[in-house]
This record gives structure tokens, sequence and C-alpha cells, in this order.
């Protein structure tokens, strides 16, 4: 009996374990994973753009090689039009975080191509296309200079708006929220990795407090990486950066994580170990933990949910 009921402690303990990011498969220099149109991923990486398939990695697009330097933070945009002009399904946007910064447009098999330049000295912190509207169907970045972050928006001619100066240091995977996600809908999110906080910017830049996850904090080590989960998504993915001198030097690895995700809550994963946490908002916004990674994780860019490779 004693032996019977201590099987039954430790197969509970087990199934309360929280769900584990997987490596999905290796991949040198990884920094962001995008989602195309079709359900497919690709992924971001210090040498290239590439589609994930199940025979390994393909070029995007031959033509396109990354500066050096910096993290290529990547967005894909839909076949939307806006009131200027319409973009194009699948072209993707890369940030180029050189000395001279700014944003190459990437066609799926066409020419890569500088997009738009930013002023010298800042740094291109992330990247993200407004889904939802509110902000006119145009990309957004933010650009971090002097602890302080401006929120660019640009249309697809390449015209741009600033929608904020001075806004919190905010980094990483950016994302537009779902109009279901209480007073925050439409909102773009983003987090500070040192405070740990996670921001909302309304149309007009203004920026508010979402929430401040319990989980680690800290350079290299707090809320990184941002996604939210559509209808029926059942396996998240991330980028695990090999980063040798970083607090966690990362495993160069597309992580995988399934697991059933609740529509339209937003999941938010740290830097370092890739602790994970669903933000949901209604009349409040509430936290909890759902999932770990190892405990190498180095992770970059955002969280994407997909077909699987």
């Amino acid at each position: 009996m004693r032996a019977a009921a201590l099987a039954l402690v430790f197969a509970a303990c087990a199934a309360a374990a929280p769900p584990q990011w997987r490596t999905a498969a290796h991949v040198p220099g990884i920094v962001d994973v995008v989602r195309l149109h079709d359900g497919t991923i690709a992924v971001s990486t210090r040498t290239g753009l590439f589609e994930v398939r199940s025979t390994g990695l393909t070029p995007f697009a031959r033509t396109y090689k990354p500066t050096s330097g910096g993290e290529q933070y990547a967005t894909a945009v839909g076949n939307t039009r806006s009131a200027a002009c319409g973009w194009s399904a699948d072209d993707v946007f890369v940030l180029d975080a050189s000395a001279t910064p700014g944003i190459i447009r990437v066609p799926r098999d066409g020419v890569a191509a500088r997009f738009f330049d930013f002023p010298k000295g800042g740094f291109p912190s992330g990247i993200t296309f407004d889904t939802g509207g509110r902000f006119g169907h145009r990309l957004l970045v933010t650009l971090v200079r002097k602890n302080s972050t401006t929120l660019y928006a640009i249309d697809c001619t390449g015209r741009s708006a600033v929608l904020a100066r001075g806004g919190p240091h905010v980094e990483g995977g950016i994302v537009v929220a779902p109009r279901s996600f209480g007073r925050f809908g439409g909102s773009l999110i983003a987090a500070n990795e040192v405070s740990g906080t996670i921001y909302a910017f309304d149309a007009h830049g203004r920026a508010a407090v979402l929430a401040r996850p319990t989980a680690p904090r800290g350079g290299d080590i707090g809320v990184e990486s941002l996604g939210f989960a559509p209808a029926g998504a059942r396996t998240a993915y991330l980028a695990d950066l090999g980063a040798p001198g970083a607090p966690t030097e990362g495993t160069d690895s597309l992580l995988a994580l399934r697991r059933t995700f609740v529509p339209g809550e937003l999941v938010a994963v740290t830097e370092g170990g890739a602790t994970s946490v669903a933000v949901r908002c209604a009349g409040v916004c509430t936290t909890h933990r759902i999932a770990a990674g190892p405990k190498a994780t180095h992770a970059e860019g955002h969280v994407v949910f997909a077909q699987a490779p």
C-alpha cells in the first residue's frame, strides 16, 4: 500500500509539472521566427532568412544577406490594403541594426532591398505588422536611443510617422493585441527585459503598464518574447540564440512548446531560461506561469504559433 501511495504521489507531481519548450531543429544564429500566411514558418538568422520544412531549411530569398551585429528581428505582412496602398502577402521585413539602421524588405524568392532608413545612433529594437488596423495597417518599429523609445508607423510606400518619443525602453518580439484583449485590444504590446514590465502602446503612442509578471528579470534575462495565441493553437515556436558570454548561452535552436492555448491569450517568455507566462485581459489582466525552457535558453524575437514543420 505504501509503494502504491508513493506511486500515486509521483504520478500526480508529474502530471502537475508545466510543459517544457523542446528543441524542434538546430538553427545556427537563429534570432527570430516569422509566421507566413499559409501557416508555415520562416526563421531569421545571422546568415539569412529560411523557410522551415520537414526536410530542413530552405532559403526564403537567396538575395538577402544580413549585415553583421544586432538582432535581425523580422515580421511578415498580410495581403492587406491600407488607405495609401497594398501590402504583398509574405513579404518579410527584417531589421538592420548596423551602424546605418533600417529595414530590409525580403520578398519570397525575390530580390531583397532597402525599404527604410532610421537616424544613425538608434537601435531598432522591435518590429511587427498591425494586423488589427488601429495603427492603419502599418509596420510598427521601436527604436531605442539613450534608454528611451521612439515608436514609428511606416506604410507600404515607406512613408513614416513618429507616434511617440521618450517612451519606455522596450525590446524583442513586439506584437499587436487582438481586439478581444480587453481594454488593450488593438494596442501594440512590448516588454522591458530589465524591469520585467509589459507595456501597451495605443494608436497615439501613449504607453500604459499592462502587467509585471512574476518571472526572472534583468538584462538578457527578463521578458523578451511575446505572441498572441490564435484559435486552435497547439504549438508555439521560439528562437533560442547561441550567445556565448551571456547569462544564458543558448543552444542555436528553434524551440517548440506543445499545449492547449487559450485563444487570444498573450504568451510572454523570458530571455534567460524561457520562463513562460500567459496573460489574459478582460476587465482586468491576470498572469500565470505555463511553461519553462531548457535552463540554457537565450530567447530572442517573437513567439509564433504555426503548423509543425
